[in-house]
């Protein structure tokens, strides 16, 4: 990985590229704890073809009042007019891809293709809307663990950093703020606006928004196609990374096959 070369902030905006101008452009979307490292393999595998870029939520940096899944929408469609992006594709985990579908449905003529991986927006099962046990160390460790198939992925460094999260009091409001706005903005009855191609990439393991979920997607969402990671929890771009790539990449070259016929 090569984030710390890359990191640009220009005004409100936080970001991270890999790639060259004028490539198709690939956003991701982090998140409610994430960071880039989770996208890693996709970043290393895209950018020599991709402009792959990554704006960093501003979930700890935005006014509380103003903090919801729509402020983030706001925040990502500002970021990506500020960019001048006309065509993008966007992968998004978790709240990521909760942002994303919004995003997709507020400003379709933008979004050449909606990735979702483990994505809330229709049921998840996280901390729960209360806060989180703080001063609970293997509380927190078990939370963390549960995210992935393998607990080992679930390194001290990655547990130590949402136990000093969840224990700091302004940090941990945020938290549970956009939790509770994650449950409010349930998206089961606009999902069949979204019509651009679609690729669910689900851990079957997932314990977090469980494969149902997945597959409830693949039903309301009519463009899409869903693809299984076994052995793998709710994060299969990072605990699966050759898995996630060759299925994205083989989404991207189909998309690029179908093109001409929408001319």
């Amino acid at each position: 990985m090569r984030e710390a070369e890359s990191i640009v902030k220009e005004g409100e905006f936080t970001y991270q590229v890999t790639g060259e101008e004028g490539k198709d452009v690939i956003v991701l979307l982090h998140g409610l704890m994430g960071e880039l490292s989770n996208f890693g393999g996709l970043v290393d595998y895209f950018s020599s073809t991709h402009n792959v870029i990554f704006p960093v939520l501003p979930i700890f940096e935005m006014p509380l009042r103003k903090l919801s899944v729509t402020g983030l929408v706001d925040y990502v469609e500002r970021f990506i007019d500020y960019k001048g992006y006309t065509k993008v594709h966007i992968v998004g985990n978790s709240l990521g891809g909760h942002i994303a579908q919004l995003f997709a449905l507020r400003r379709p003529e933008v979004v050449s293709s909606l990735t979702l991986t483990g994505s809330s927006g229709l049921f998840e099962n996280a901390m729960g809307n209360t806060f989180p046990k703080r001063g609970d160390y293997e509380y927190i460790r078990q939370k963390v663990e549960d995210v992935f198939y393998d607990p080992a992925i679930a390194s001290k460094e990655y547990v130590d950093g949402l136990y000093e999260m969840v224990n700091n009091r302004g940090k941990a409001i945020r938290i549970i703020t956009m939790a509770k706005s994650a449950i409010r903005h349930n998206l089961g009855d606009k999902l069949h606006g979204i019509k651009c191609p679609t690729l669910l990439v689900w851990g079957r393991e997932d314990k977090v928004t469980p494969l149902f979920v997945g597959e409830k997607f693949n039903e309301l969402i009519s463009n899409s196609r869903l693809d299984i990671v076994e052995k793998c929890g709710h994060a299969p771009m990072m605990e699966r990374p050759v898995e996630f790539n060759s299925s994205f990449e083989a989404f991207l070259a189909d998309i690029k096959v179908k093109e001409p016929e929408t001319i």
